[in-house]
């Protein structure tokens, strides 16, 4: 009589054989796949939990927020399949167009009844039923128009030309979290098309020098330095949110105080379902918890990289880099500015802060990743 195997052995070799709706009979990265569904998971249940009592004052319902984000989450994986699906290199036909359009969109938000402005800035269209954001479909749309366009030789000239005006768009509105990201994410982009070296990098200190110039003309930009470089300059002004911020995550100590009994939350931490929402994460996990959520983060960048260096053509090298380099410095960025090592900037962080355009976009990104890795073609030495 033949023994019957291990019931664990058959799970591991379904595993092992799963395909994301895969049109070229291989397996999309599972890693990749496995950590985003994780990190999109820990997302909706802390969005629940740091709004449970600003939805229940605003509007009389703990589970407002986590209504919404549950249907964004729902969407946005819907989305990821769709696009772990479709063959990357189709894109290039309708680039040109989502390009356009999502450029007229940008300037759709400066005009007056058109473009919504919250607490100063018009970075969203009021579709009545929700807002979108054009600026963050715009990262991915930029990404692999850029992988198209640098398939013919453009001179540096050319590059910041069109990178100078996108990027005015968005200072107008303004955004410079989301600048920061594309300068970071389209600079990767040409960098690797074989951009010249020495140029380029004449070309980037003069960004950075501008970049510097758009910080102390805007009084604004200019006051979070301040308080960037002095805490204590203001307390309960300029300084009151990272004061917050750092109050929430040095109360979480090495464990944290537990899921669910976050003080700040109670409206104390501006912005905590959004921007702020690692400092909820680390007051209730504490540092166990939030190196764990970096973790995560860092196998992303890790494989996405990954994903880009063994890519089967320069188009999807171009675009894994780019998406990669996009959620990597977006990540960066938010987290630096909540442990006060760079200016606080509002910018949200992937797969974890409230918003449906942002959550949405990053899920049908990782989509086209996953699909690129299904592409490769391993190389046996």
């Amino acid at each position: 009589m033949v023994p019957k195997k291990p019931q664990s052995g058959r799970l591991a070799r379904k595993l092992s054989q799963i395909h994301l709706f895969s049109n070229t009979g291989k397996r999309a990265d599972f890693l990749l796949l496995f950590v985003v569904f994780i990190l999109s998971i820990f997302g909706l249940i802390m969005v629940y939990d740091a709004s449970i009592v600003e939805a229940n004052e605003s509007f009389g319902d703990k589970f407002h927020y986590l209504k919404y984000q549950g249907f964004y989450f729902i969407l946005g994986w819907i989305g990821l399949l769709i696009t772990g699906r479709i063959d990357y290199h189709i894109y290039k036909r309708i680039i040109k167009w989502l390009f356009i359009g999502n450029l007229i969109l940008l300037v759709a938000v400066l005009i007056p009844h058109v473009g919504l402005s919250i607490k100063g800035a018009r970075r969203w269209i009021d579709l009545g039923f929700t807002t979108f954001q054009p600026a963050e479909t715009f990262k991915p749309i930029l990404i692999m128009y850029l992988a198209t366009w640098l398939e013919k030789k453009r001179t540096v000239i050319q590059f910041f030309a069109l990178i100078g005006f996108i990027l005015g768009l968005l200072i107008l509105q303004p955004d410079m979290g989301t600048s920061i990201v594309l300068v970071a994410s389209t600079f990767t982009v040409y960098f690797v098309s074989g951009a010249p070296v020495a140029k380029f990098s004449l070309a980037t200190l003069t960004t950075l020098l501008i970049g510097l110039m758009l910080i102390f003309s805007s009084p604004y930009r200019k006051d979070r330095l301040i308080t960037f470089l002095n805490h204590q300059s203001d307390p309960l002004g300029n300084s009151y949110h990272i004061q917050q911020i750092l109050i929430s995550l040095g109360s979480g100590g090495v464990t944290g105080v537990g899921i669910g009994q976050s003080m700040q939350k109670y409206q104390y931490l501006p912005e905590a379902t959004t921007d702020s929402i690692f400092a909820i994460v680390g007051e209730e996990t504490g540092f166990i918890g939030t190196t764990i959520l970096i973790a995560c983060f860092l196998a992303i960048i890790w494989k996405g990289f990954q994903i880009a260096q063994k890519a089967p053509d320069m188009s999807g090298r171009l675009i894994a880099a780019g998406i990669t380099t996009w959620l990597g410095t977006q990540t960066f960025v938010n987290l630096s500015s909540m442990v006060s090592l760079t200016p606080l900037t509002g910018i949200p962080l992937p797969f974890m802060s409230y918003g449906g355009t942002a959550l949405i976009v990053a899920l049908v990104s990782v989509g086209v990743l996953l699909n690129i890795s299904k592409q490769i073609v391993e190389v046996r030495k």
